[in-house]
């Protein structure tokens, strides 16, 4: 049994994983990319480095694992996406969204963060059970309460989660409603693991769940549900 990750401020230094491991080799810390035209090396920010905790870790080469038979794959996960801003615009044409250009320094929230300070996760996915989990160690910056996770970080990482899984249920879509009910506090630099499963599907709109647990599964921490719709939906909702 894992045990639980204790409260502490995740040092660049922390541990790294044990050589000889199945799983993908850790990144290496750089400085991030100062614009767009960064893209060009698109460094995946969702394989192990050296702020992951032993559980994290842990958990990660458990899942690796599990991608061996093809039932599970992993999720890469990058800074910066590229500016498509198409699909608003065709059902949002009031929408004036920033063009890249004019936003060199623009990445995806959840890993806008220094490395080990804020978001740090991976995901993985089973085509066939519909199923995305997110393992998630939420880093010093994040703090709400004194000692823990904000809440905000936390609905932030459920949204991602859901988001993923419907996204590979049914293509890019939108979150039309997100409801959490938040059971325990999570404390800082700890690890959880987000469990969501596509629970059913009407027309095109995607209702999906997820809960969030402790390493071991004996605490419960958030639970949520959310309706997911595709861009050409959304105004309807």
């Amino acid at each position: 049994m894992l045990r639980s990750g204790a409260l502490r401020l995740c040092p660049p230094g922390a541990l790294r994983g044990p050589r000889g491991s199945a799983s993908p080799p850790a990144r290496e810390s750089r400085p991030p990319p100062r614009s767009f035209a960064s893209e060009a090396i698109r460094v995946d920010l969702s394989l192990p480095n050296p702020s992951w905790s032993k559980d994290m870790r842990l958990l990660f080469d458990q899942f690796m694992k599990k991608t061996e038979d093809g039932s599970w794959k992993r999720l890469p996960s990058y800074k910066y996406v590229s500016p498509q801003s198409t699909e608003v615009k065709t059902f949002f044409p009031d929408a004036k969204p920033v063009k890249g250009a004019d936003m060199p320094q623009a990445q995806l929230f959840p890993r806008s963060l220094e490395e080990g300070r804020g978001f740090e996760y991976a995901m993985f996915h089973n085509h066939v059970e519909n199923r995305t989990v997110c393992i998630f160690q939420g880093g010093p910056y994040l703090q709400g309460a004194s000692g823990f996770l904000h809440g905000g970080a936390i609905a932030t990482m459920m949204d991602s989660t859901l988001g993923a899984c419907a996204l590979r249920a049914g293509g890019v879509a939108m979150t039309a409603n997100l409801n959490i009910n938040f059971r325990r506090p999570i404390p800082l630099c700890s690890v959880v693991v987000i469990n969501s499963q596509l629970d059913k599907v009407e027309g095109r709109k995607l209702f999906v769940s997820c809960n969030v647990q402790s390493v071991d599964g004996k605490t419960l921490h958030s639970e949520a549900t959310s309706k997911k719709v595709p861009l050409c939906l959304f105004s309807l909702v």
